[in-house]
């Protein structure tokens, strides 16, 4: 683990243009997590096929279409093809947020369209809760897991890639596994052979299944692994309160009066079940992940999770396989990353994957 203030000390982070150009989306399209649940999701080629992929996972409350990911899209296509999607709960897709827990299926669901997209290497960059999701996907999607593995009531240990999960078929058990709706009772149970597909759109958009790639587009028992993880302003550990935005998120999630509150003017849909079981921590999973390369990013200014965080999980990681970097004057998550600091995210994560093979 090596630690550094990524060239960042003595300097302000240039403030996010919020101006900066998008890449236009060349495809859409109506992803199924494994569950079953629709997952909207776009592309932007970048340099082509042959260069990596960058999947982007937004924080709570964010979306494919907000300006913050769209700004983060446009950085990383200068040197990769970009999939963004939505979290389930969240803008255009199925569902209801369960707050990291089966997120995880979703970031697989996107990885696997942009492995099918013909980019041999993605890397997995997250912010806040999709900090933590990439940390937990990096974890159990490994590229040597088997098909059949799955998570186990989040034992710390290598337990595998939730198995059916990687191939999309349907996981979880009946009463909905940890936190989310049983699979299947809200959007229909997915496919043995690979994510169910919802039908093609129009204006180049696709839909991601089996049937609609074509057979063996996806094989089934494919892992969608990543070949290089980077975590930004993630938690370290579940149930954080010791600062006035957890404790609002905290009564966002666990309040009646909150989760209507945040469908109504955040726009975001809560489950109302808790995790049963509790998920793999970040500090858990953080270990778990190598020998893929991980870098941890966190800011100093972050209002929402103090430097301890970030400090558990590079403590945790294995030696040697992560990287830390702690932002002078940077705040929490998309929304205040700079320009400059995407386009150094960008650049590392395109240099990891390009040590690891196809």
């Amino acid at each position: 683990m090596s630690s550094t203030a990524a060239a960042s000390s003595g300097r302000r982070d240039a403030a996010p243009d919020p101006a900066a150009p998008v890449p236009p989306h060349s495809r859409t399209a109506l992803l199924r997590a494994a569950d079953g649940v629709p997952i909207e999701a776009a592309y932007a080629p970048g340099p082509g096929p042959a260069a990596p992929a960058i999947v982007v996972a937004h924080g709570f409350t964010g979306a494919l279409e907000r300006p913050a990911i769209r700004r983060a899209a446009a950085v990383f296509a200068q040197r990769a093809g970009v999939v963004t999607f939505s979290f389930r709960g969240h803008g255009g897709s199925g569902g209801r947020s369960t707050v990291g827990d089966r997120e995880v299926l979703d970031l697989a669901a996107a990885v696997a369209w942009a492995r099918s997209l013909g980019h041999a290497r993605v890397a997995t960059v997250g912010f806040s809760m999709g900090g933590s999701v990439v940390l937990r996907h990096g974890a159990l999607y490994r590229r040597e897991a088997r098909g059949d593995e799955r998570e186990r009531g989040g034992r710390e240990g290598r337990t595998g890639a939730y198995g059916t999960a990687a191939t999309g078929a349907a996981g979880g058990t009946a009463d909905g596994g940890a936190g989310e709706v049983a699979p299947g009772s809200e959007t229909g149970g997915a496919g043995a052979d690979g994510p169910v597909a919802l039908g093609s759109g129009t204006d180049g958009s696709v839909a991601l299944g089996a049937h609609a790639l074509g057979a063996g587009a996806i094989p089934t028992g494919t892992v969608p692994y990543a070949d290089a993880v980077v975590s930004v302003s993630s938690p370290a550990r579940w149930y954080y309160r010791g600062t006035a935005p957890m404790r609002r998120l905290h009564w966002i999630v666990e309040r009646r009066t909150g989760r209507a509150v945040s469908r109504l003017v955040l726009k975001t849909r809560i489950h109302h079940r808790r995790w049963n079981p509790e998920p793999l921590s970040p500090t858990a999973a953080a270990p778990l992940i190598a020998p893929t390369p991980l870098l941890i990013v966190h800011g100093t200014r972050d209002t929402y999770f103090p430097l301890d965080h970030p400090e558990a999980l590079a403590e945790a990681a294995e030696p040697g396989a992560a990287e830390l970097w702690l932002e002078e004057d940077f705040a929490h998550a998309e929304n205040a990353a700079s320009d400059e600091l995407l386009e150094r995210i960008a650049a590392w994560a395109a240099e990891a994957v390009s040590g690891r093979s196809s």
